[in-house]
């Protein structure tokens, strides 16, 4: 009787001992799992942000010609997709610029924001 005593104490001592390593390292994973997450989602908007970037030097600032309804609409699609009000505000800024170098200014000052902001 003493011995089957002795084994249940054992194994519900195995068992609490093992619940409590895998309820650590669960707590580890998780921790670990937000900060994959907030990781990725970093870098998923610095990826947009260079592909705006670099849809506005190829078809605006390289661009021989007037830029054409479609590629505005591209543009437009991609700084909105970037979720950023200070962004949205800046594009604005240039879009609505009256003059060419009111626009060149704009223009200049979102480029640097797009590039300060990507981490």
């Amino acid at each position: 009787m003493v011995n089957k005593r002795n084994i249940l104490i054992i194994i519900f001592a195995t068992l609490a001992v093992s619940s409590a390593y895998f309820a650590v390292k669960y707590s580890i994973v998780k921790s670990e799992l937000k900060e994959v997450k907030s990781q990725v989602e970093v870098q998923t908007t610095d990826t947009k942000m260079l592909n705006f970037m670099r849809l506005f030097i190829k078809d605006v600032l390289k661009a021989d010609q007037e830029v054409s309804f479609e590629t505005r609409l591209q543009l437009e699609n991609a700084v909105r997709d970037l979720e950023d009000q200070e962004v949205l505000a800046q594009w604005q800024r240039f879009t609505e610029a009256s003059t060419e170098a009111q626009a060149q200014t704009e223009a200049k000052n979102l480029l640097e924001m797009l590039a300060d902001k990507i981490r």
